[in-house]
Order: structure tokens, then C-alpha cells, then sequence
């Protein structure tokens, strides 16, 4: 889901900076976001990186300017998209694919490799990244992506807050993310989701955004209305981001989702739900703007409420989160994009 939030996002910035812009996306059908996708799209039965053929033939029967690599693809479909004059551009996401955007081969695909986290949380440019990137004369162009948030639109400013009737500074924000399952965390929304009705039964106003939990037959109907549970389907990223600058405290996942709540300046408690995340997790907590919560109902919510009554300590976090100064992901991505395609739109048109 982060990979898909991610290019998302970017795909929506383009759109508006290049209104004539065609846009394709290249989805697993078995991913939950793939039949609501706003772009024209390509279906496959697992993710892309697993069908070469399939890719291959979207590129030569389309011939992108572009083509962005989000944390996923494999040698022989970066070398179609450069044989058919394509511009490359890989997301790496984790350490693993980090180590692929820099092996040689590589790197004499790629134009550009944007690393999705910001430089305390990925680490910088090592010894020999750096070395490699002077003996490839700086090709392709490294960036920090820092975060992906779309700030919230100031014509519906206030909008979900009146929806959940909540005000701002008064509720727990709870956001497991996208609900897509990991491995020994494949109940993870199923915990999120216990941790915030138990909240909300001890009287914290608690706004929960993401997926049910389709097992435990978790809805709206599930019980009689509770004053200070509000419970959110899946938001689109502006919504989320009002919400998210409104909450007194935030509970999130330690992928993409703690680092916009950061980014918000709040206080957080970081709950991991991917192998990766937990060194993510101590990162930010070493970095003393975010505490750590264990994938556990009771853990979740003790963590929570020891935040709720300790005010010095909340606002501590969200002064050092605010003073991070993290940049906006989306226009650095739209920057980049743009030295790529419009140099040669405009060579193309003289």
C-alpha cells in the first residue's frame, strides 16, 4: 500500500502540473486499491515485478517518457524502458533495494534514484555509494524523498473534522495503514483496531482511519453508538493530513504513515507492522519523535494513555518532530521529473 500511496500521489502532482500528461499505472489485481485506481491501468495477477513480458509490452506499446520503478522491477524491464528511450527512475523503500539502485548494471539504467525515507531514518549516502556514484560521473541523480503528504485542500479546510465532530486538539488519531497483511502481522489491523475501541471505552475521544477487520466482522453496526469512537474507512491523503495536523496524538504504523504524522509536528506512537519497520521505529525514537508501542492491543493503548497524561513529554515530541523541517516528497518528485521530460519536450519541438 505505501508503494501505491507514494506514486499515487506523485501520479496526481504531475497531473496538475502537466495537464495533458497521460498517466498509466502498472497494479497487481489482487491488491485492494487496484480496482479504485483514478488513472488508466494495467492489471496483472501479482505484482509487475513478477511479469517481465507483460511490463515489456505495455512499454513498447506505449512508449513512456518516463518510467518510475516504485521499490519493485527487475534488470530486463529497466532495460526495455531505456531501449525504448524512457527515462528511468527508481523508488528504493528498503535497505535491499537500496543495495539494487546502487550495483553497477544499475546505475547505467537509472536516471534518477529517489531513496522514499528522509536521510535520519535511511541513513546517508555510504562510503561506497559514494564512490561508485563519482566513478559513474554522479549518474544516476540521488534524492531524499523525505515524506509523501498532500496537504489538505484550504477550500474544504475543516470538513472531516465536522464529519467525525471532532475538534482540533481534542482526539487520539489511530491509522494502521492500508491493511494490506505481513508476514506474523497479518492481524495487525485487527490489533490497531482492538487499541482504539478500548481507548475510546475509557473515555479518549478516538478517531480510527483505515479497514475494518473483515475476521472479527468489525463495522459500523458492531455495537450501540459510543460518543467518543468515530470510526473512518480508508481516506483520501488530504483528508488524512487534516486530520492528522488536528489530533492531539497519533498512533501509526512505522512505514510511510509515522513519517507524515511526523511531518505534521505530533506526538507519536509508533507501532510496527513489517520487518522492516522496526528499525525505523528506533531511528525515530532515537531521534526522541516518536515512542514505540509493541503490535499489541494493550501495549498500543498503554503507550497511548501515558502520553495523554504526560503533556510535557507529548509536546516535547511534537516540538523535535516540527523541528525536523522534513520536505515535501511530492514537489521534489515533481522537480525532478521535470528536468527529465521538459528539456526534451523542448528539443523535440524546435
Amino acid at each position: 500500500m505505501g508503494e501505491y500511496a507514494r506514486s499515487l500521489a506523485i501520479a496526481r502532482a504531475a497531473s496538475r502540473r502537466w495537464p495533458g500528461a497521460s498517466i498509466h499505472f502498472a497494479l497487481s489485481r489482487e491488491a485492494p486499491y487496484a480496482a479504485d485506481a483514478p488513472f488508466p491501468t494495467t492489471l496483472l495477477a501479482s505484482s509487475p515485478t513478477f511479469h517481465s513480458s507483460a511490463v515489456i509490452g505495455l512499454l513498447e506499446n506505449w512508449r513512456p517518457d518516463v518510467v518510475i520503478f516504485d521499490n519493485a522491477g527487475r534488470t530486463v524491464q529497466l532495460r526495455a524502458a531505456r531501449r525504448l528511450g524512457a527515462r528511468v527512475v527508481f523508488i528504493s523503500a528498503r535497505a535491499r533495494q537500496r543495495r539494487k539502485a546502487f550495483r553497477p548494471r544499475w546505475m547505467r539504467l537509472l536516471d534518477e534514484h529517489w531513496i522514499a525515507y528522509p536521510e535520519f531514518i535511511a541513513g546517508r549516502l555510504r562510503l561506497i555509494e559514494r564512490l561508485k556514484l563519482q566513478m559513474f560521473r554522479n549518474r544516476p541523480v540521488v534524492r531524499y524523498l523525505d515524506v509523501i503528504l498532500s496537504r489538505a485542500d484550504p477550500a474544504r479546510d475543516g470538513a472531516v473534522l465536522s464529519r467525525v465532530g471532532c475538534g482540533a486538539g481534542t482526539f487520539v488519531l489511530v491509522v494502521p495503514g492500508g491493511g494490506t497483511g505481513h508476514p506474523g502481522a497479518a492481524d495487525a489491523v485487527g490489533r490497531f483496531l482492538a487499541a482504539a475501541r478500548s481507548l475510546a471505552a475509557r473515555g479518549v475521544a478516538t478517531v480510527y482511519v483505515g479497514p475494518g477487520d473483515a475476521a472479527l466482522g468489525v463495522g459500523e453496526s458492531e455495537s450501540p453508538v459510543e460518543p467518543n469512537w468515530h470510526r473512518l474507512g480508508p481516506l483520501p491523503q488530504a483528508e488524512l493530513a487534516e486530520l492528522m495536523g488536528a489530533a492531539q496524538l497519533i498512533v501509526a504504523n512505522g512505514g510511510s504513515t509515522l513519517l507524515q504524522a511526523i511531518a505534521c509536528g505530533k506526538a507519536c506512537v509508533a507501532v510496527p507492522i513489517a520487518k522492516d519497520q522496526d528499525e525505523r521505529i528506533r531511528r525515530c525514537v532515537a531521534a526522541r519523535v516518536a515512542v514505540a508501542a509493541p503490535l499489541e492491543a494493550d501495549g498500543i493503548v498503554q503507550a497511548a494513555l501515558r502520553l495523554l497524561h504526560d503533556e510535557p513529554q507529548r509536546a516535547a515530541l511534537a516540538a523535535r518532530a516540527a523541528h525536523l523541517g522534513l520536505t515535501d516528497g511530492v514537489e521534489v518528485a515533481i522537480q525532478a521529473l521535470s528536468r527529465l521530460i521538459e528539456p526534451a519536450r523542448a528539443a523535440a519541438a524546435s
